[in-house]
């Protein structure tokens, strides 16, 4: 498996506006090519911002690569997008003064690969 973090950091008057595309836009796009959601979260970071991060799974890295260019090629989903970036005032305005950090991270389990199962048999 392959694991994957999509982590941001916005300012608190945008999280709902972001959360809201995310749920509308993004979602239904990356699960019509294939992409496990694990969850979705977001934390207050008390400094006027907020850390929204999301978990993906994918059978491998290649199938990540394939989701990817099936998402990134969707004609009308590019489109729903650009919408979306011109109705906050584009791209560079949503980068420069609403999200203030993106990363796209691997995630690496430290457990061994038998640890899981184990653990899951116990309870």
């Amino acid at each position: 498996m392959f694991y994957r973090r999509k982590y941001y950091i916005v300012k608190d008057h945008f999280v709902e506006t972001f959360n809201l595309h995310f749920n509308q836009t993004n979602l239904p796009n990356q699960i019509k090519n294939g992409a496990r959601l694990i969850g979705r979260w977001m934390n207050n970071k008390g400094d006027g911002t907020h850390e929204i991060f999301a978990i993906w799974e994918y059978d491998s890295i290649e199938t990540y690569k394939e989701i990817e260019t099936a998402v990134r090629s969707d004609q009308s989903h590019c489109l729903k997008i650009e919408a979306w970036y011109d109705a906050q005032g584009g791209r560079r305005k949503v980068f420069n003064d609403y999200i203030l950090d993106v990363r796209n991270e691997e995630l690496i389990s430290t457990l061994e690969d038998d640890t899981f199962g184990d653990i899951n048999k116990k309870t």
